[in-house]
Protein backbone atom coordinates (compact mmCIF):
# COMPACT_ATOMS: atom_id res chain seq x y z
CA UNK A 1 0.00 0.00 0.00
CA UNK A 2 1.44 3.89 -0.96
CA UNK A 3 0.65 6.96 0.63
CA UNK A 4 -2.50 8.01 0.09
CA UNK A 5 -2.30 11.62 2.11
CA UNK A 6 -1.63 14.57 -0.47
CA UNK A 7 -0.37 16.60 2.01
CA UNK A 8 2.28 14.08 3.03
CA UNK A 9 3.00 13.16 -0.79
CA UNK A 10 3.44 16.64 -0.91
CA UNK A 11 5.87 17.59 2.21
CA UNK A 12 9.99 18.17 2.35
CA UNK A 13 10.55 15.47 5.45
CA UNK A 14 13.51 16.50 7.72
CA UNK A 15 14.61 19.55 5.30
CA UNK A 16 16.89 21.35 7.79
CA UNK A 17 19.03 18.34 8.39
CA UNK A 18 19.32 17.37 3.99
CA UNK A 19 20.87 21.26 4.22
CA UNK A 20 23.23 20.58 6.86
CA UNK A 21 26.45 18.40 5.86
CA UNK A 22 26.21 17.73 9.85
CA UNK A 23 23.77 15.12 9.01
CA UNK A 24 24.49 12.63 6.93
CA UNK A 25 22.25 12.06 4.50
CA UNK A 26 22.11 8.44 4.44
CA UNK A 27 21.25 8.56 7.92
CA UNK A 28 18.58 11.12 7.21
CA UNK A 29 16.80 8.97 4.60
CA UNK A 30 16.50 6.16 7.36
CA UNK A 31 15.12 8.65 9.60
CA UNK A 32 12.42 9.67 6.71
CA UNK A 33 12.11 6.03 6.36
CA UNK A 34 10.87 5.59 9.57
CA UNK A 35 8.83 8.69 8.93
CA UNK A 36 6.77 7.55 6.27
CA UNK A 37 6.72 4.33 7.51
CA UNK A 38 4.56 6.00 10.63
CA UNK A 39 2.47 7.63 7.63
CA UNK A 40 1.51 4.12 6.23
CA UNK A 41 0.65 2.79 9.52
CA UNK A 42 -1.37 5.86 10.31
CA UNK A 43 -3.15 4.86 6.99
CA UNK A 44 -3.82 1.41 7.52
CA UNK A 45 -4.82 1.53 11.82
CA UNK A 46 -6.73 4.49 10.95
CA UNK A 47 -6.11 5.64 15.07
CA UNK A 48 -9.75 7.24 16.30
CA UNK A 49 -7.48 9.17 18.75
CA UNK A 50 -4.76 10.50 20.40
CA UNK A 51 -3.65 7.32 22.96
CA UNK A 52 -3.63 5.30 19.57
CA UNK A 53 -1.65 8.12 17.32
CA UNK A 54 0.80 8.41 20.53
CA UNK A 55 1.43 4.13 20.52
CA UNK A 56 2.47 4.51 16.58
CA UNK A 57 4.33 7.41 17.21
CA UNK A 58 5.94 6.03 20.15
CA UNK A 59 7.06 3.43 18.33
CA UNK A 60 8.46 5.30 15.60
CA UNK A 61 10.66 7.80 18.33
CA UNK A 62 11.98 4.02 19.30
CA UNK A 63 13.23 3.33 16.00
CA UNK A 64 14.29 6.84 15.67
CA UNK A 65 16.48 6.23 19.24
CA UNK A 66 18.12 3.52 17.34
CA UNK A 67 19.75 5.52 14.88
CA UNK A 68 21.81 6.97 17.20
CA UNK A 69 24.84 5.17 17.50
CA UNK A 70 24.93 5.07 13.94
CA UNK A 71 25.05 9.42 14.13
CA UNK A 72 27.47 8.80 16.12
CA UNK A 73 29.70 7.01 14.20
CA UNK A 74 29.54 9.34 11.42
CA UNK A 75 30.33 11.85 13.17
CA UNK A 76 27.60 13.62 14.02
CA UNK A 77 24.15 13.36 16.45
CA UNK A 78 20.72 13.88 17.00
CA UNK A 79 20.97 17.21 18.49
CA UNK A 80 19.08 20.55 19.02
CA UNK A 81 18.55 20.85 15.45
CA UNK A 82 17.79 17.64 14.68
CA UNK A 83 15.54 17.06 17.62
CA UNK A 84 13.32 20.24 16.32
CA UNK A 85 12.98 19.31 12.87
CA UNK A 86 12.07 15.37 13.96
CA UNK A 87 9.90 16.58 16.16
CA UNK A 88 8.20 19.23 13.85
CA UNK A 89 7.54 16.88 10.92
CA UNK A 90 6.19 14.19 13.36
CA UNK A 91 3.83 16.70 14.20
CA UNK A 92 2.90 17.91 10.70
CA UNK A 93 2.77 13.91 10.56
CA UNK A 94 -0.08 14.40 12.96
CA UNK A 95 -2.05 17.34 11.43
CA UNK A 96 -2.27 16.05 8.61
CA UNK A 97 -3.98 13.17 10.01
CA UNK A 98 -6.26 15.39 11.69
CA UNK A 99 -4.71 15.54 15.56
CA UNK A 100 -4.05 18.66 15.32
CA UNK A 101 -4.53 18.67 19.40
CA UNK A 102 -1.57 16.44 19.53
CA UNK A 103 1.11 17.51 22.01
CA UNK A 104 4.46 17.60 19.97
CA UNK A 105 6.51 16.77 23.01
CA UNK A 106 3.99 13.33 23.59
CA UNK A 107 4.40 12.41 20.12
CA UNK A 108 8.03 11.97 20.72
CA UNK A 109 7.98 11.09 24.74
CA UNK A 110 9.97 8.19 24.24
CA UNK A 111 12.80 9.72 22.51
CA UNK A 112 16.53 9.71 23.78
CA UNK A 113 17.53 12.64 21.81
Amino acid sequence: MAIQNKQILDYLFLAEMYQDGYYPNHLVDQVKEILLGLCLQIEQQQPQNLASLYSLTHAATEKVNDLQEAFDAADSEIETVARDCIGMDFYFIAKAYDFADADVEELIAPRDW
